[in-house]
């Protein structure tokens, strides 16, 4: 337990000393809003703690480069390949991790407070067969990807759904990615984000995790 507190105290004081352009942003919702689903000490320590040192990181890693400092995590992580060779893996570490988990916390809300509407359902049903099919599909992706990670549906220009992982921050904005399309909905799968809960059991995280889809959030990415 106190090296628990420990951890807890050093995650927090690093959101406190956040500086630069880039910025931690505030969630949508308590912390304890997703409950019982994640609970509010690992939202506490998700938000406040690792997503800031990615912020954080991310801000350090382009000090010394003035011009990189007003572009935007977006810009950074489709450009990657062209920034100068000593941030790149800073950035692609740490600004993906950024960029996924503002992302993550929008398509997230408290229990019962949204639903997928029709148009939605209709499209997850006319590229996957069924809303149960796709949810089996989704549950493989976040569970099927080894070490940590995301699992995504993402939609390509065509109007396709379909779903996928990326190992560890990556996301499909990085031009060695071979994933195409707008994400509009993604789940974290690093232990971080379902550990102090569930324990080993990401599957039960994972089928937890549709509790608090915010179905709004998704329908609205997705253009239904």
């Amino acid at each position: 337990m106190k090296r628990f507190n420990l951890l807890l105290s050093l995650l927090m004081v690093s959101a406190i000393f956040a500086f630069g352009q880039h910025k931690l942003p505030e969630l949508p919702y308590s912390y304890g809003a997703l409950e019982p689903y994640i609970d509010s000490t690992t939202m506490r320590i998700h938000h406040s703690g690792h997503h800031a040192t990615y912020v954080n990181n991310l801000n350090k890693a382009l000090e010394k480069y003035p011009h990189l400092q007003s572009w935007s995590v977006r810009d950074l992580l489709l450009k990657l390949n062209s920034l100068p060779k000593d941030v790149q893996t800073a950035v692609r570490n740490n600004g993906g991790g950024h960029y996924n988990h503002t992302f993550f916390w929008q398509i997230m809300a408290p229990a019962g407070t949204t639903k997928m509407s029709a148009k939605l359902e209709n499209a997850i049903v006319k590229y996957f067969g069924s809303v149960d099919k796709f949810k089996e599909a989704f549950e493989k992706a976040a569970t099927g990807r080894f070490g940590s990670g995301w699992a995504w549906l993402l939609k390509k220009s065509d109007g396709t759904l379909y779903v996928e992982s990326t190992p560890n921050q990556d996301n499909m904005l990085m031009p060695y990615n071979t994933l195409k399309g707008k994400p509009i909905l993604a789940l974290d799968v690093w232990e971080h984000a379902y550990y102090l809960k569930y324990q080993s059991k990401r599957a039960a995280y994972v089928k937890a995790f549709w509790n608090i889809v915010n179905w709004e959030k998704v329908a609205e990415l997705g253009g239904y």
